[in-house]
């Protein structure tokens, strides 16, 4: 692949063009010059587009695609297509299938079926045996074959020994355990937020207290395991203050919050829109202000989109009985400029790889190009016709987004929408 992108502003803090209108030249997927006015002997494919920047390829440290069981949902080819013209070049990929991917043969699969994509996956393997939470699946063998991280999508390990269990085995290989934060006997039959709004309009609140004591049982559990621990998606205020004080101690935890919780209340569920049946649920404007306070401070480690397809038979059903999720991948770099600046937007895109063995390719000669591509300055709605994932499930339908993404190069491939 042979490309010269004109006259690109690069976001890129690793790189010595940051902040500066460059063309980048690209051959064979290897980044061979970077300058003003570059010449085209070659008469390589230019891209040339209104108000376009560029940075460092994206990261999704939570997506679920589906495949295998659940294709109807969602396919992992259709989804890696998602994700590129989303504008993200990584992503980690949850064990939300049937069966889910509890042994070295699964990953294998998700592996072979992403190869030849734009987009590099990180198979992130079930913790627990059929995602039952009963016994641990196998771990050692799951990271042999590419695992990144191990987690029971959405589903609590009730069971405390377990979880030590699982911290203390992990460590022996510097495996990551992922923990759902939430006590489910607590949340009981709840599918939205306690508070006045679920008493207001009638349906069976989720206490915020469900997932505070989760928090402080594993961060009790990580102190005395001195294991590796990525608590995804926190959702309150106590919540953030837990994690800040675990970090100060020196616990090895990291932990993510999904953007949709940082753009809307319980409040947005008042007129009974499946489309807000998350979890964790929306929860206060107070919670909602203090998430994006910890975002910025770096309490919370990484922003997600939780991209989670539900099929319509799921998801257009009276709201108790619909299935929690959103996608979020197309819209999560509008709805993430839409609260923060440009800077700090791509630097939530690109941050908390690390934490899963992603390494950072900065805009560079000689690096291989992984790049996102943008127009950071565009007002738009957000409706259906921005929806690439098979199932249409997006919380953020109808709302006014800023920024265009037009792909990614990466992998010696582009995929873009021109």
């Amino acid at each position: 692949m042979n490309i010269l992108i004109k006259s690109a502003k690069i976001i890129d803090k690793q790189s010595d063009f940051h902040n500066s209108n460059q063309d980048i030249l690209i051959e064979n997927g290897i980044i061979t010059d970077i300058g003003t006015a570059l010449n085209n002997p070659n008469n390589y494919k230019e891209i040339a587009l209104e108000n376009l920047h560029i940075s460092q390829g994206w990261f999704d440290s939570s997506v679920s695609f589906g495949e295998p069981g659940l294709e109807e949902r969602e396919t992992i080819e259709n989804g890696l297509k998602t994700a590129a013209l989303s504008g993200f070049t990584t992503v980690a990929l949850n064990a939300n299938n049937n069966p889910v991917t509890a042994s070295n043969a699964a990953v294998v699969f998700v592996n072979a079926k992403a190869q030849g994509h734009a987009v590099n996956v990180l198979p992130i393997g079930a913790l627990t045996v059929k995602s039952e939470g009963k016994d641990l699946a196998e771990l050692y063998d799951m990271s042999t074959a590419g695992a990144v991280a191990f987690y029971d999508y959405k589903k609590p390990i009730s069971n405390p020994n377990l979880m030590k269990i699982a911290l203390q085995y992990a460590s022996n290989f510097n495996g990551l355990v992922c923990s759902f934060p939430q006590e489910n006997l607590i949340a009981g039959p709840g599918v939205m937020n306690e508070n006045t709004t679920s008493t207001y309009i009638g349906l069976k609140g989720i206490p915020a207290l469900a997932e505070h004591l989760q928090i402080t049982r594993d961060l009790a559990l990580l102190e005395y395991t001195e294991g590796k621990l990525h608590i995804p998606t926190i959702s309150t205020a106590k919540s953030v203050v837990l994690i800040r004080e675990a970090k100060q101690k020196g616990l090895d935890v990291t932990c993510s919050v999904a953007i949709h919780n940082l753009f809307f209340t319980d409040e947005a569920l008042a007129d009974f829109n499946t489309n807000f049946k998350v979890l964790p649920p929306l929860r206060t404007e107070t919670d909602r202000l203090a998430l994006i306070e910890a975002v910025k401070d770096g309490t919370i480690d990484m922003v997600t989109s939780d991209h989670n397809p539900i099929d319509v038979e799921h998801k257009k059903v009276e709201f108790d009985h619909a299935k929690n999720g959103t996608i979020g991948l197309e819209s999560a770099f509008g709805a993430l400029h839409t609260l923060f600046n440009l800077e700090t937007t791509i630097t939530l895109l690109t941050k908390g790889g690390s934490r899963f063995g992603k390494t950072s390719t900065p805009i560079k000669v000689g690096n291989q190009a992984n790049i996102s591509l943008f127009n950071p300055d565009v007002n738009d709605s957000f409706t259906s016709k921005n929806i690439i994932s098979k199932s249409k499930n997006a919380i953020f339908e109808n709302e006014t987004l800023k920024g265009k993404v037009f792909g990614i190069i990466a992998n010696n491939t582009a995929l873009l929408n021109l």
